[in-house]
């Protein structure tokens, strides 16, 4: 009879958050707001009316039009997270790059000269790695 009892004010609460009539609750289209109003614990409401949970949700998709505030936050999430994993893509092409360039650039400087050329003159405060071939 409890667990009847606790459904019946759920769907009681459903209908007062949907016309924006709370009595108990912020009013809010959340299941924080929705426990609060029909006096249940959330988790219950979670737990043992998930349907209730589900149809509260849908409910407020069909009736109001808007996205329950639990998929907002969860959509800018998303959003934000993928906003981040591009710049990290173009950051990591744009290093991709740089080791290349740093690669080409030291096998360049290190390429040992032909016996002909002459070395290149060395400025008095640079310590050469390898001493010059004479």
């Amino acid at each position: 009879m409890n667990q009847q009892n606790e459904r019946t004010r759920v769907r009681e609460a459903i209908d007062r958050l949907l016309n924006g009539q709370p009595i108990t609750s912020n009013g809010s289209l959340t299941i924080v707001a929705l426990a609060v109003e029909a006096d249940v614990h959330r988790m219950a409401l979670m737990k043992r009316h998930a349907d209730l949970k589900n149809e509260f949700y849908e409910r407020v998709r069909t009736e109001t039009k808007q996205m329950p505030e639990n998929e907002k936050r969860l959509r800018e999430t998303v959003s934000k997270l993928k906003k981040t994993l591009a710049n990290k893509e173009a950051e990591l092409q744009e290093l991709r790059q740089q080791v290349t360039l740093l690669t080409l650039a030291s096998a360049v400087l290190t390429q040992k000269k032909g016996p002909e050329s002459e070395p290149s003159p060395v400025a008095d405060n640079v310590v050469p790695f390898r001493p010059p071939n004479r």
